[in-house]
């Protein structure tokens, strides 16, 4: 296993140059072989969980569910206010941002940062509760791609680029894991469910995250700084991939239903009557009207 780890060091030091030393030492980012490794296991659950899973009963996970996404959504919240004050001290340029010209404010970013980075490893649990509750449908490609894709990428930026230009995808993301997070909490609680009426807006938020990135990563491509460009082009390309994928769920979970609903809707005003009893809708046509079905979880 050393022996794989040299030779993976040498060729990302080959091929990215040498790794920012204010990492050094610090708890999962000395080698890539335990971050790798997680991965593989995440993707094998992924792959086994459910056929485990098949011939058993599902698990509420109700309580837990409620202490891990209150967990989640304050940990979002003490990364995106960290980051921002981080920022703010730092005087960073939004243009672009060098990792090595903010003075201390850079070693508070890598610190919230490392956060970050580790916050992705937590966020497996999310597969693992839908894997425990039966809620297959739930383990989609964008899903396994965001979450399994993002524990690798921020291991290669905390060992090369930990701050300056990187903050501006962790600030926003947090911020969206903080109003996404509570919700699935607050969904946790039955009783809260009539209340929840924001899930449209917090997709339309990750793509509005995902957009703004772009914009911003562009602006250190054509106003370049000592932040490496290729990074920079790199970045821009992972964000595209999930524009596409998020906007694919977005019309599969929410356009489509507008579309079925209102074509259920020209149904029952058939010949310019809607369905009635005696004057009355029937009873079993609103229930069915009424009832909602359940909606992916996209992160």
């Amino acid at each position: 296993m050393e022996h794989f780890d040299a030779s993976l060091s040498t060729y990302f030091r080959a091929w990215l140059g040498p790794r920012d030393t204010r990492v050094e030492g610090w708890f999962l980012l000395d080698n890539y072989v335990p971050t790798l490794v997680c991965s593989i296991l995440y993707l094998l659950i992924v792959w086994l969980g459910p056929k485990y899973m098949k011939t058993r009963q599902p698990f509420s996970c109700r309580g837990i569910l409620v202490v891990y996404n209150l967990g989640l959504t304050l940990l979002s919240l003490y990364m995106f206010f960290e980051l921002v004050t981080g920022v703010w001290e730092g005087q960073y340029n939004f243009f672009c941002q060098g990792t090595r010209s903010g003075g201390e404010a850079d070693m508070k970013i890598i610190r919230v940062l490392w956060w970050y980075y580790f916050s992705k490893l937590i966020e497996f649990m999310d597969t693992f509760f839908f894997i425990l509750r039966k809620n297959n449908h739930q383990i989609t490609v964008l899903h396994v791609y965001h979450h399994a894709s993002m524990l690798n990428i921020w291991w290669f930026v905390m060992n090369w680029v930990p701050c300056g230009h990187s903050y501006f995808g962790a600030t926003l993301n947090s911020f969206i894991h903080v109003l996404m997070y509570s919700y699935y909490g607050l969904s946790s609680i039955p009783s809260m469910r009539p209340y929840l009426w924001w899930k449209k807006y917090i997709t339309q938020g990750q793509l509005l995250q995902f957009v703004l990135t772009i914009i911003q990563t562009s602006c250190g491509v054509i106003w370049p700084c000592t932040f490496p460009l290729g990074w920079l082009y790199f970045q821009i390309g992972y964000m595209i991939s999930l524009i596409a994928l998020f906007t694919n769920f977005y019309i599969q979970t929410y356009n489509k239903k507008g579309v079925s609903r209102r074509r259920e809707h020209q149904k029952d005003h058939q010949n310019g009557s809607v369905a009635a009893v005696n004057g009355h809708t029937s009873s079993f046509s609103s229930l069915e009207n009424n009832v909602k079905p359940r909606k992916q979880r996209k992160d």
